[in-house]
């Protein structure tokens, strides 16, 4: 199998994992992801996140509030240089966050990185989305958004 192949198959164990989460399991984004004090990510709802403890939990808050998610990657496009890769794309996702139906599309890219044979994730990238955004500005306040 190519190291593009292998990083194709990661992505695709990731986006599996991405879906379960926003479905309220984000469990496999253990397996998939990187464990270093290093990696990163850059999510919808705005700001980074540095360091596995931090995306961890983003994405465990993340699963606690989402229901009836799918995402797919369209438009994908792997780049492969030694034991790095990175893939750039569309997200289409469409989830329930704290009961609230948000969608759309948004450029994503993710960075790879092989550790002990199997690609990990090191990085994951996407636009804001200020849907999103708002349905959490509206949960952090009791009155909704100003």
């Amino acid at each position: 199998m190519s190291s593009q192949d292998e990083v194709r198959k990661a992505s695709t164990a990731f986006y599996e994992a991405l879906n379960l989460m926003l479905n309220g399991d984000a469990g496999p984004l253990s397996d998939i992801w990187s464990h270093g004090s290093d990696v990163t990510t850059l999510h919808p709802t705005g700001g980074r996140q540095v360091g596995w403890g931090e995306v961890w939990e983003s994405w465990n808050q993340v699963a606690q509030l989402s229901t009836d998610g799918k995402v797919v990657l369209k438009d994908q496009l792997v780049h492969v240089v030694g034991d790095l890769a990175y893939e750039v794309g569309v997200e289409h996702a469409e989830f329930k966050l704290a009961g609230e139906r948000v969608s759309g599309r948004m450029r994503v890219t993710n960075i790879y990185q092989r550790e002990g044979g199997a690609w990990k994730v090191r990085h994951h990238h996407t636009d804001l989305a200020p849907e999103v955004v708002e349905v959490l500005n509206n949960l952090q306040s009791p009155f909704g958004a100003d």
